[in-house]
């Protein structure tokens, strides 16, 4: 395997285990910034010995060990937590890994992480922070990817993270899943780090791969686990329902060369009815709890229609428009809105639709977005104004940071420019 490759793999390697490094070496260090620096050293490492000696058979638990050893070293140079040192000396003392490293630490993974996220969730740190900190710590996702899921300046995002670590180290926070008086206060940031990590993965913002299939599954995980956790908690079974639905979509959302397929062009029969089932059930548990449907059991509410439709004409358009009109009062929001029109010009024709989304034009919050002008040149396309779509289509894939999308946009809008109608 050639260096390039090698270097190659390690990317990969770390986009898969970067969250599951970080929390391991967070359980030791109780210090997420620290954890996070021991885990980038680690990859450097990789990045020196792995194109010398060959990619371990088990990449995670080499990053791991590596990342945990530097840790001891550290901590005996400083003299601390010197009978932690020892305990943990006697296992990893001589040069050779420990074989079952990762099975070891296996049944106290899932508690690392979610003592990762409720950490980078605490009430120290504002909102955006808390969930700026945990994409990049646990999910493995680069300052720029997490600033295009905020639709914020690069620059923001990056000051964010520098000082919700440094708040953190200073405060000596714990790390440490909180007590239940506590987990209230922190659950609506930890439901909007776990769905912007899904969301990443369902749709990456930046790169060739259309999805990240590992950040949905790992946001998935994490979401269940809440769901354990905090039970009685509605939009906790809300956020699973929309997760679990949304990932029986994922065969059917590229072909076999990994090219887009966008929802009504799917294969139906791919969707994995298992998650179906499971997310109709979890949407049954956040109906059945006390309370208004907060955003999550919403958004579900609205995928549960398309997960019901055995073809795309059956599909209950009115209602999907319905629900994003009440997700809009409920979390008033651009986005909402433009997903809005888009269900609005499936129930109601392309004109309603897109009478609704020229009116989002000057919203400084979708100046970058790619998908307003991707969804005005749909709407164009259709009412035969092919001219003005191939515009917006050009406009959007210009604006896109993902490759795959770039490419299908720019597709869309050579079809306008031979007067061609795009499937949609």
């Amino acid at each position: 395997m050639g260096v390039e490759q090698v270097h190659r793999t390690v990317e990969a390697v770390w986009r898969i285990e970067s969250g599951r490094v970080v929390a391991a070496l967070a359980g030791l260090v109780r210090d997420v910034g620290w954890a996070e620096e021991l885990a980038q050293d680690a990859l450097v490492a990789a990045l020196e010995q792995w194109p010398r000696d060959g990619v371990p058979a088990n990449p995670g638990a080499w990053l791991t060990t590596v990342g945990k050893r530097r840790a001891i070293d550290a901590l005996r140079r400083r003299s601390l937590l010197q009978r932690r040192v020892a305990d943990l000396g006697r296992d990893l003392d001589d040069d050779q890994f420990t074989p079952d490293f990762d099975a070891a630490f296996e049944d106290r993974i899932d508690d690392d992480l979610l003592r990762l996220v409720f950490t980078a969730c605490h009430p120290l740190l504002a909102p955006q922070a808390r969930a700026a900190l945990t994409l990049r710590v646990l999910g493995g996702l680069r300052t720029d990817e997490i600033a295009r899921a905020f639709l914020v300046a690069e620059t923001t995002v990056a000051q964010r993270i520098t000082r919700a670590k440094r708040t953190l180290a200073e405060a000596k926070v714990p790390f440490e899943v909180p007590g239940v008086a506590e987990r209230g206060e922190r659950l609506a940031s930890v439901l909007e780090v776990i769905y912007l990590i899904f969301n990443e993965g369902y749709s990456a913002t930046a790169g060739d791969d259309w999805m990240r299939p590992a950040l949905c599954a790992e946001a998935l995980r994490l979401a269940r686990l809440v769901q354990e956790l905090m039970p009685e908690e509605p939009e906790v079974h809300g956020l699973a329902a929309l997760l679990e639905i949304q990932a029986s979509r994922t065969a059917a959302r590229v072909d076999a060369d990994g090219e887009p397929i966008l929802l009504l062009e799917q294969d139906r029969a791919r969707w994995d009815r298992l998650l179906i089932r499971r997310g109709l059930t979890a949407l049954d548990r956040a109906r059945a709890a006390n309370g208004t449907a907060g955003p999550y059991t919403l958004q579900a509410e609205i995928a549960a229609c398309h997960a019901r439709a055995a073809t795309p004409r059956e599909t209950d358009w009115a209602r999907i428009a319905a629900g994003y009109a009440e997700l809009a009062r409920v979390v008033p929001s651009p986005v909402v809105e433009l997903n809005r029109a888009v269900a609005v010009s499936f129930a109601d024709g392309p004109a309603a639709g897109l009478e609704l989304a020229r009116a989002l034009a000057d919203e400084p919050a979708l100046a970058g977005y790619h998908l307003l002008p991707s969804v005005l040149g749909d709407l164009l396309a259709k009412l035969g104004r092919h001219d003005e779509a191939r515009a917006e289509f050009e406009r959007a894939a210009d604006l896109t940071g993902n490759e795959r999308e770039r490419a299908l946009l720019r597709a869309r809008a050579a079809d306008c420019a031979r007067g061609i109608t795009p499937n949609r």
